[in-house]
């Protein structure tokens, strides 16, 4: 499979390092907004072909599937160049800036019969479907409740800091744990209680959020762009835990029952991780879906709503919603 990835910083430089070791798939083609960024990152990782602007990429009808690397605040956008010009897409988290963006871009793909998927890798992978298999198994007995936070200390990265590029703790962290809370309990929730701060610029450096399911269950989760955290997910029932070692990519699952006995799942080699959602995409592609079942579109709408209430309640508001 042909790839093109649309932007050329960090994440995209993953993704092609990822790409570069598959043996199923290649980059073929980069673009970026500068022809001179272009060239440097196609040289370094051999592509053959370099744009100078994303209007380039998205007309080249060679690729089979176009990775979508550029801040959040761009990803409408960027997704429906790409659409528009009946390329397949991948596109990094969070989907787009809000509910509305991500409705209009999964209608549009969905009446023209475009593949599109959100790049959120964790609902890739295969320690996911561990998790999913200990939960079911009912190891811990009766689960009453979760917790998962993830933090990096992020002042220096300006996307997150800026209101204008869809910054904040929630989109680029926040999203991990909300993700990890429907994967283990689903989405029947009743009550949202939640609280951030703010950094200068007014977007939310850290936050918390809870959720009390119908059932009973509640997940209480903490994502924070100033401090490391601890980055793990536990899961409690009434006859042990589930410890789940970095939400974010897992290193691993260790069941401690009650009775003091430990139970580990080790994490299989991997490139980076992101190879499961190309391989996932490229899957669903053959197939002539238009969507990943790992990742449906439901769930994507679901969590942007999650995170539109969410910044409603804190009263954070971007620029060009």
């Amino acid at each position: 499979m042909k790839i093109g990835i649309l932007g050329a910083g960090g994440i995209a430089h993953t993704m092609a390092r990822t790409v570069s070791k598959m043996n199923d798939a290649e980059i073929a083609a980069v673009g970026s907004r500068s022809e001179e960024k272009a060239k440097r990152f196609a040289e370094e990782f051999s592509i053959p072909k370099a744009y100078g602007s994303y209007e380039q990429l998205a007309a080249d009808s060679e690729l089979d599937l176009i990775y979508i690397a550029t801040p959040h605040s761009r990803h409408y956008e960027d997704c429906m160049l790409c659409l528009k010009n009946g390329r397949n897409v991948l596109c990094e988290k969070a989907f787009t800036a809000n509910a509305r963006q991500a409705r209009k871009v999964l209608e549009y793909a969905q009446d023209r019969g475009i593949f599109i998927t959100e790049a959120i890798w964790t609902r890739y992978m295969p320690m996911r479907y561990a998790l999913d298999k200990i939960i079911a198994e009912g190891t811990i007995g009766k689960i009453t409740s979760l917790t998962a936070d993830l933090g990096y200390s992020l002042a220096h990265v300006e996307r997150l800091q800026k209101p204008e590029l869809a910054g904040g703790a929630l989109l680029d962290l926040g999203v991990y744990a909300i993700n990890f809370a429907l994967m283990a309990f689903g989405g029947n929730i009743e009550k949202v209680t939640s609280g951030c701060v703010k950094n200068e610029y007014g977007v939310d450096a850290h936050n918390f959020i809870a959720f009390d399911y119908t059932d009973g269950r509640t997940a209480l989760l903490h994502s924070n762009m100033e401090a490391n955290l601890d980055r793990r997910g536990i899961i409690y029932g009434d006859k042990g835990r589930i410890e789940f070692e970095n939400i974010n990519n897992c290193e691993g699952i260790k069941v401690i029952l009650n009775g003091g006995e430990v139970r580990c799942y080790q994490t299989p080699p991997q490139i980076s991780g992101y190879e499961y959602e190309v391989r996932a995409a490229m899957a669903a592609i053959a197939e002539g879906k238009t969507e990943c079942e790992e990742m449906p579109h439901s769930e994507t709408i679901r969590v942007m709503e999650i995170m539109d209430s969410l910044r409603r309640e804190w009263g954070i508001k971007y620029p060009f919603e």
